[in-house]
């Protein structure tokens, strides 16, 4: 397939710039993948479609303000850091802007407390960089960093927890698991009442997410590489879900590419584990694990766009994109969802 085949017309003013004062107000397209139907519901009745014994999985990464601003030490030139991926202790990949001109060597000063010393280019433009700071680094982040929103947002976001979801809890993430953004502390007490399961996996959203597809032909897209983590409560009670019948509900593309990426590897079950995943599902893909997903509305031409289409099907999706411009949903990390069941 071609990256042209999951192209859409979405008109900008769907794209939705600010959140929802209730997270769970938004809209929720529901997809049924057996009978070929979809319903407009509004989020806060997914509960609805829950059953006891079925099991919501959820990426509880926590975004970190990794937008930062300095300027090079020998010249005063501005420079703006967005981290990317911390590859070791104190060495993290980085996209800068500008980064032409950024050689091993140069040192970058963000404040009093925090430096940057240029390591070396990768051949996809990110920067390795190793941060000197006084303190804890994280702490220093939360002072003069910036949330990452992303470049289709234009607005301010007046409250940065509005970016986090309600159970972000590891910090490491360059944009949030966006379809987590509409859940509430009182929605999940309420599927929690019903008997429905609800677990944590953890995989740090990279800047992968913002970048588009630049190869034609998708089978040549290289994935960026993202850190996950499974513990041995969460793979327990997945795996007793799937084997007493009944369903996996997978919160975001990023808890499917954790769960996918573990069964792929493991022979179809979920194992604890803390490793990288690069997996890139595209239609043709065989899953293993998840039953059903929630996720958000998706950009254009864009890797995730190309996993719910292998979820079901390319031209469905399209279809129901079509439907959901039509019926005027907002689009993207702030905006509406949908529940592919």
């Amino acid at each position: 397939m071609k990256t042209s085949d999951f192209d859409y017309d979405l008109p900008e003013e769907l794209i939705a710039q600010t959140p929802l004062k209730d997270r769970a107000a938004s809209k929720l397209l529901v997809v049924n993948r057996d009978r070929n139907t979809f319903e407009d519901k509004h989020f806060s009745e997914l509960i609805d479609y829950l059953q006891p014994g079925d099991c919501l999985v959820l990426n509880n990464s926590k975004v970190l303000p990794a937008r930062i601003y300095g300027k090079k030490a020998d010249t005063g030139a501005k420079i703006e850091f967005l981290l990317h991926k911390q590859l070791q202790s104190d060495v993290w990949q980085v996209m800068a802007r500008p980064g032409k001109r950024l050689k091993a060597g140069t040192v970058v000063e963000f404040d009093d407390f925090l430096k940057a010393e240029v390591l070396s280019k990768s051949e996809d433009g990110l920067i390795n960089v190793r941060l000197k700071h006084e303190g804890s680094l994280f702490e220093i982040l939360h002072k003069i960093g910036i949330m990452p929103l992303p470049p289709y947002i234009k607005k301010k976001l007046d409250d940065k927890d509005r970016y986090q979801t309600v159970y972000a809890k590891d910090e490491g993430s360059s944009a949030a698991p966006t379809a987590g953004l509409h859940f509430t502390e009182e929605l999940m007490k309420k599927i929690e009442l019903k008997g429905v399961k609800i677990v944590y996996v953890t995989l740090h959203v990279g800047l992968g997410t913002f970048l588009p597809v630049s190869e034609e032909d998708i089978t040549q897209h290289i994935m960026h590489s993202e850190y996950y983590e499974i513990t041995k409560q969460t793979a327990d009670i997945i795996n007793e879900t799937k084997q007493s019948g009944h369903k996996i509900f997978a919160v975001g593309t990023t808890s499917v590419r954790t769960l996918e990426t573990c069964a792929r590897d493991n022979g179809g079950i979920i194992v604890a584990e803390c490793r990288e995943t690069d997996i890139f599902i595209c239609p043709g893909f065989e899953f293993k694990i998840t039953d059903a997903l929630i996720t958000n509305f998706h950009l254009p031409k864009s890797t995730l766009l190309m996993l719910i289409s292998a979820f079901y099907s390319r031209e469905k999706i399209l279809d129901i994109y079509r439907y959901a411009v039509a019926n005027k949903y907002r689009f993207f990390s702030f905006g509406d969802a949908m529940l592919l069941l």
